[in-house]
């Protein structure tokens, strides 16, 4: 609302806005919008599960400041916005990150005043960095005094966050929400949309976005470079069925999104949003015309410029391919952006 003031950051978590982009995709026949979650204060979609499995504690006197200390296993975004909770209360964070962390996020996380504690060593049964983090968590809580994990991966506070995510969407568009993009990780987010969406009886298609080499949806475990999206291990929370369609997304094809929105939308997105992007970009055939299209943006570039955003990594890990997002034309249609579109 115009001109309200907030009662401290934290009052600023929801009711980001839905932003039409009306230059992405424009033979599309149908109205697609962007859900803006790095408006949140934190930057990202996180904040709103952050929020939701500390506040509770919080004001219920569970965490004390000077004898609590949270502990949790992220990737980035989610340590971000448990990272200014625990500031404005005064309360101590550990931060458990693997060598995929971007070198922003852990100056935001230092810059807060957090314990980061960085696994070195995958799994060596999954070859994953994750087994080995929530390892690391488990024995931080062994030692750490007054210890609490919020444990985003198994918390039903998580998905009863994007509950409300998923209602402002609805509000905004007066509940004709044809089509819901959301990149998984947690489940945080696909699974409470979900749960909005089908107890007030909305006709919305949920499509799950994935990424190539991550085994939500039954995929093969494979090494990713883009963090904060996939997973190596199923979460508890994560339930495959919730997604009405699944498409799998790559590395490139998430890079190649991210350099087109900001060409066509000026949008600065995050690796997961390029993903939603590049979803929307697969699927566009099989969604009629005249239909509105929600893609939720869970964070903001800043945080990628030295990996998506800087033409060197891009070479190094890709080769040559700005020709993907300079001509429009050949977006989505490279022979090496290979189209992976299922049904659950």
């Amino acid at each position: 609302m115009t001109g309200r003031v907030l009662h401290g950051i934290l009052d600023g978590v929801g009711d980001t806005p839905l932003v039409e982009l009306t230059g992405l995709l424009p033979r599309l026949g149908s109205r697609v919008f962007a859900k803006l979650e790095s408006h949140n204060p934190g930057g990202s979609v996180k904040d709103r599960s952050a929020l939701s499995m500390l506040l509770g504690r919080i004001r219920g006197g569970h965490l004390v400041p000077g004898r609590s200390t949270v502990v949790e296993s992220s990737s980035g975004n989610l340590a971000i916005g448990l990272a200014q909770i625990c500031r404005y209360f005064g309360i101590d964070l550990v931060c458990v990150v693997d060598p995929k962390t971007t070198e922003q996020n852990l100056a935001v996380l230092r810059a807060y005043g957090v314990t980061v504690d960085m696994v070195t060593e995958v799994d060596p049964e999954t070859k994953a960095y994750l087994p080995a983090r929530i390892k690391r968590v488990r024995e931080l809580l062994a030692t750490l005094p007054g210890a609490y994990w919020p444990n985003q991966y198994a918390n039903p506070l998580n998905p009863l966050a994007h509950e409300r995510t998923m209602a402002e969407i609805a509000q905004a568009l007066d509940g004709r929400v044809d089509y819901l993009f959301c990149s998984t990780g947690t489940g945080g987010t696909l699974t409470g949309c979900a749960r909005h969406i089908r107890a007030h009886g909305l006709s919305t298609t949920l499509v799950g976005v994935d990424a190539l080499g991550s085994v939500l949806f039954g995929g093969v475990s494979a090494p990713r470079l883009l963090p904060g999206h996939g997973a190596a291990v199923r979460p508890a929370l994560f339930d495959p069925t919730l997604a009405d369609e699944v498409v799998h997304v790559s590395d490139l094809e998430s890079v190649v999104a991210c350099r087109t929105l900001i060409a066509r939308e000026a949008i600065l997105a995050g690796g997961s949003s390029g993903a939603v992007t590049a979803a929307l970009g697969k699927f566009a055939a099989r969604i009629p015309a005249g239909r509105n299209v929600v893609l939720v943006f869970p964070d903001r570039g800043d945080r990628y410029l030295d990996t998506i955003y800087s033409d060197d990594w891009v070479r190094a890990h890709f080769g040559e391919v700005s020709h993907l997002w300079q001509d429009p034309e050949l977006l989505w249609q490279d022979p090496e952006l290979t189209p992976a579109v299922g049904t659950c």
